[in-house]
């Protein structure tokens, strides 16, 4: 493992808000949010804003540390490096507020960092981003829980927290919905060698972008998606796909001895079953990793052991499990997965 190097494992986070949208302006909520407004959101966090493309339910933007999505009434905020994420809650906040929408619900979740000592406040521990959050969002989000889920894995947990204004049988929690986030560790090296750029070649990230989506199958995992991909020099790649009122994403550093790679999708109950495990079966075989962990959030049964028998036909074994109740997310299960030939 490198003494030091760039952090591959995401902070997320998502907001929602409520508030009387207006239909003259065709109901677009917070994508009204003027484009130097969200510059301001994101110059708190430390990064930019490299590509970016939008359809009549969302739009997305494909960072220089991973990827925003803003919806009417939800914004989902997702960055790696030193970025310094949870600075966007106050702005967020204020320019919503600006637009009449308020703060609803909250969620943070964030796996363990490869190089914790580099992060930066308030990221420094899960407790002082713990403090942080609680100290920025209003008074009312007063149903909070905050909890660090366990595996077998010294070097994976899931950090969660959540909070909402509205108390548990209030919330309206679309049950069929749900969120999996994979992160891979240990890339297959040859595999991650094609999210290298080609030295002296003179092509733009753009461009870079989606030739390693075509090279990699990257672009066969949801044929149905539309890829906006970015490819960094002199190496790592980003891509959001969007697909009707979905997104999916994906981001890897691609470096030996710290190499990682993220893919997130949402889902319904009402698909088609084995369309989550043809999806996940994908998206982990272009990298084919020795350890997977897998957070599937607002799920049911169905879903969690779904994910789990994807990834079997891959040569990875669940080491551990852990199942958590949220307020406003629902059930968060856990799993983690290493080669089988580990013991």
């Amino acid at each position: 493992m490198a003494v030091s190097g760039f952090e591959g494992f995401e902070k997320r986070l998502e907001l929602h808000f409520f508030g009387d949208i207006d239909e003259d302006d065709n109901m677009l909520g917070l994508r009204l949010l003027e484009f130097e407004s969200l510059e301001q959101v994101l110059f708190a966090v430390q990064c930019t804003v490299v590509s970016a493309v939008g359809n009549p339910f969302f739009d997305a933007y494909v960072l220089s540390e991973s990827s925003l999505f803003v919806y009417p009434t939800k914004i989902i905020i997702k960055t790696c490096g030193t970025t310094q994420l949870l600075k966007s809650i106050p702005p967020l906040i204020h320019f919503a507020n600006n637009l009449g929408l308020h703060l609803q619900t909250c969620r943070y979740t964030r796996g363990n960092f490869i190089f914790p000592k580099a992060q930066p406040f308030p990221h420094t521990s899960f407790k002082e981003e713990v403090i942080y959050i609680e100290q920025n969002i209003p008074i009312n989000i007063c149903y909070r829980k905050a909890s660090v889920m366990p595996s077998k894995l010294p070097a994976h947990s899931w950090h969660v927290f959540t909070a909402t204004c509205l108390p548990p049988l209030e919330f309206p929690h679309d049950d069929a919905a749900f969120t999996v986030e994979v992160c891979m560790t240990e890339l297959n090296r040859h595999l991650a060698r094609q999210f290298f750029m080609k030295s002296g070649d003179g092509k733009t990230g753009d461009i870079g972008g989606k030739e390693m989506t075509e090279l990699t199958g990257i672009d066969t995992i949801n044929p149905g998606a539309f890829i906006c991909d970015f490819a960094f020099d002199p190496c790592g790649y980003s891509m959001n796909g969007i697909d009707g009122d979905r997104y999916s994403t994906i981001h890897v550093t691609p470096e030996d001895g710290f190499s990682y790679a993220s893919f997130e999708c949402i889902g319904s109950v009402y698909d088609d079953p084995d369309d989550i495990v043809v999806t996940l079966k994908k998206a982990v075989q272009v990298f084919m990793p020795e350890t997977v962990s897998v957070s599937t959030t607002g799920c049911s049964r169905e879903v969690w052991t779904k994910v789990a028998h994807a990834f079997e036909p891959l040569g990875l074994k669940c080491r551990s499990f852990a199942m958590d109740e949220f307020p406003a997310a629902g059930t968060i299960v856990f799993q983690t997965f290493t080669a089988a030939r580990r013991k």
